[in-house]
């Protein structure tokens, strides 16, 4: 089913737009009031649930204000989400309750207290001008957050290419997107993420709502992000579609903190249950602390290609040092994966990308290199189901570097002889041969020639 576009006026728009803020202002400045921010006036909440405090006001007969309701302090105003990525607390889902917080954070860092740093708030799924050689390409910045940008920016390319309807599957159509084709291929691939990791069976989605519902405890940290969380349960995957398209500023936005959002809806999809019989004595939670931030472990990624959160890349499941039984990849993919480093391993076998990562179903690859992702993609869908087709064909590298204006094109030859492959390499100088995505290409085509077509390596 394709989502709709609403077609409006520019100056309709502007007028909304301003509407909308105007109308967010009114609500802020009315719930600030009501908080009282400023003072230390805060209740902590009992872990096994409490009783309303006697001055929580009421919705209407009946109605009190959820627990946690006015809870904030002055020193979390800096970090209260972008009004505009924030919906109503009477939009119909389940708020999360302390438990499914506590969950939600042991699952992600091990604990209930790590919260995220500042550049995974600032990541959002936001692409390039429409219109442009990289109007297919999301913007990506520093920190653990990239890596799930990029692994997201697999399966925008994977629905622009290979299943949009309607749609010349090229590299020109890639660059000739429109904003409303932009959204809507944002809205298919994380609502294509979430429908696999939740078996095809229901997708559970995670807004920011006005309200708090939990609040700090000796063993749980609030954000003033997580605490606000509704969850909306969707039974059908056109449906997950159209409820993303319609909420699209929750993920997109400026301020929405919108990868952290996707991320905690991929775990509630996943579910704890599953997520505990994909992962292993190896890695019992998905993010790992670096340089005062957190990255993202290989089971976060997988579970984006996959669908499920398998902790190795490997080809099912292998034993341990010790024995232990570790799990690797079941099943092919539509979006492959390749990695390049200088602390790959040619001898560790657990370390290897298996062949249902390498050989994908379709010719889309997120790389791991040095430990920054980018994508490797082919607008030939048949390049992995024919072999003819594998004698020499082009590539297309997007790194997400600021640096980089439009995708390299690469030439990839791997049936050149021996003298033909040298002197290729040396067109650019000494240590051509040693370029990082060269040799994540390698991986998968190995003694490849790589022809760059003018464009300067990336190293």
């Amino acid at each position: 089913m394709e989502i709709s576009d609403q077609k409006q006026l520019p100056q309709e728009l502007d007028l909304e737009e301003i509407t909308r803020k105007i109308s967010f202002l009114d609500k802020w400045s009315e719930i600030f009031s009501y908080h009282r921010l400023g003072t230390n006036n805060t209740t902590s909440q009992n872990p096994e649930g409490s009783h309303a405090s006697a001055d929580e006001s009421k919705d209407g007969p009946g109605m009190p204000r959820p627990k946690g309701y006015g809870l904030l302090t002055s020193s979390s105003l800096c970090s209260l989400p972008n009004p505009s990525s924030i919906i109503s607390s009477k939009s119909g889902g389940v708020p999360i309750s302390l438990a499914m917080a506590m969950r939600l954070r042991q699952s992600l860092f091990g604990n209930a207290v790590h919260t995220f740093s500042c550049d995974w708030e600032e990541a959002c799924f936001r692409f390039h001008d429409p219109f442009s050689d990289l109007a297919f390409a999301l913007e990506v910045g520093k920190g653990g957050a990239r890596s799930i940008q990029m692994a997201v920016q697999g399966s925008i390319i994977k629905y622009l290419l290979f299943t949009r309807k309607g749609k010349d599957c090229n590299f020109h159509s890639l660059c000739a997107m429109s904003k409303q084709e932009q959204k809507q291929a944002l809205a298919v691939a994380l609502a294509g993420i979430l429908w696999a990791a939740g078996e095809a069976q229901k997708a559970t989605l995670c807004l920011v709502t006005e309200d708090t519902y939990i609040t700090s405890t000796p063993d749980y940290s609030a954000d003033n992000f997580t605490e606000r969380l509704q969850l909306f349960e969707v039974l059908d995957k056109e449906a997950t579609e159209k409820f993303i398209y319609d909420h699209l500023q929750c993920f997109s936005g400026e301020g929405s903190r919108g990868v952290i959002l996707f991320l905690y809806s991929l775990v509630f999809s996943r579910t704890f249950e599953r997520l505990q019989k994909d992962l292993d004595v190896s890695t019992v939670h998905l993010l790992q602390p670096s340089a005062g931030g957190f990255l993202c472990r290989q089971a976060v990624l997988n579970m984006i290609l996959t669908g499920r959160a398998s902790p190795h890349v490997f080809n099912g499941c292998q034993n341990g040092k010790s024995q232990e039984i570790l799990h690797g990849v079941l099943t092919r993919s539509d979006v492959g994966y390749l990695r390049w480093g200088k602390d790959t391993s040619e001898d560790d076998r657990l370390s290897q990308v298996g062949s249902r990562l390498k050989s994908p179903k379709l010719p889309i690859w997120l790389c791991d290199i040095n430990g920054n992702c980018s994508v490797l993609f082919s607008t030939n869908r048949q390049l992995l189901s024919d072999w003819k087709m594998e004698r020499l064909f082009d590539l297309y590298f997007y790194s997400g570097q600021p640096s980089q204006k439009k995708p390299a094109r690469l030439t990839v030859d791997t049936h050149s002889h021996p003298w033909e492959r040298d002197q290729g390499e040396n067109e650019h100088g000494p240590g051509r041969r040693f370029s990082p995505v060269e040799m994540a290409i390698r991986t998968k085509w190995r003694e490849a020639t790589i022809n760059w077509k003018g464009a300067v390596p990336f190293f």
